[in-house]
């Protein structure tokens, strides 16, 4: 029976994309996030939820490093990507943002063609030799985020002309587009009508077999939609983590189930 349990456990530490132990995270004086410990999978989508100002986007932000952009933030523990700490002087920022995307809540194609914002991010990190290998990159690109058919014919059209739903999953083209290994999205359908922000969930539960997806979200219904796994923050704390059907049906903190039942928030 021990001998089962320590093969399950094996299985489950081959499937840890990131782990996080201890993390702080200051503004300044500000302590914004307080001893949060987390394992996220490969190829699951892990929900973050809670109220506004409870530190979900925050932490998300330790997971690329996009923090270091705030020059009085200041990070504190450990996070493995794939069993190497991301905070170690070694590891250069611009590389691991290859490795780890993010998709932000309001679509923020650049000012370029839809093809040279597909083609940025493997532009300027050398992953391609010629043109014809950066076209099939691009279109590999545009078919994952679902996009391909409705802008094949126009890709030297500026990107800002597309809609609301169409530029958000342009920019989750670009993200893939450097064949990342995780893909962080802080809360990326707030800003879409109902139709592009179902098109764009289709598009996560697709993603999701290639990827580590981590998305922050304000809607308990998108989150039980679309992960598999939740992460209820409170107050800077990591309250609560498990399987996202066990976190809204039998949670196991009275904070989870305030908040989840709209006590709190």
């Amino acid at each position: 029976m021990n001998d089962m349990r320590l093969m399950e456990r094996v299985v489950d530490d081959t499937r840890i994309k990131i782990s996080a132990k201890d993390v702080q995270v200051w503004y300044g004086d500000s302590h914004a996030i307080k001893d949060v410990n987390i394992d996220i999978l490969d190829k699951t989508v892990t929900a973050f939820i809670g109220p506004s100002g409870c530190g979900k986007s925050t932490f998300l932000r330790t997971l690329n490093r996009m923090n270091d952009t705030i020059p009085i933030c200041r990070v504190e523990g450990e996070i493995l990507l794939d069993g190497e700490n991301i905070y170690d002087r070694k590891v250069d920022p611009v590389q691991l943002r290859a490795r780890v995307g993010m998709v932000f809540q309001k679509p923020n194609p650049f000012p370029k063609s839809i093809y040279d914002n597909v083609a940025y991010g493997p532009r300027i990190h050398g992953l391609t030799r010629n043109k014809a290998e950066l076209d099939e990159v691009v279109e590999s690109a545009l078919k994952k985020a679902a996009l391909w058919k409705e802008v094949k014919d126009r890709l030297t059209a500026p990107g800002t002309g597309l809609s609301g739903g169409q530029q958000q999953r342009l920019c989750i083209a670009r993200a893939v587009a450097t064949s990342p290994e995780v893909l962080l999205m802080d809360e990326p359908c707030s800003a879409l009508d109902p139709i592009a922000t179902a098109q764009v969930e289709e598009l996560i539960d697709e993603l999701r077999e290639n990827f580590s997806v981590v998305i922050v979200t304000h809607s308990m219904q998108q989150a039980a939609r679309v992960s598999q796994k939740t992460a209820f923050f409170h107050m800077g704390n990591l309250v609560e983590y498990g399987d996202t059907t066990q976190i809204f049906t039998k949670p196991s903190d009275p904070r989870t189930e305030s908040y989840i039942t709209g006590r709190i928030g």
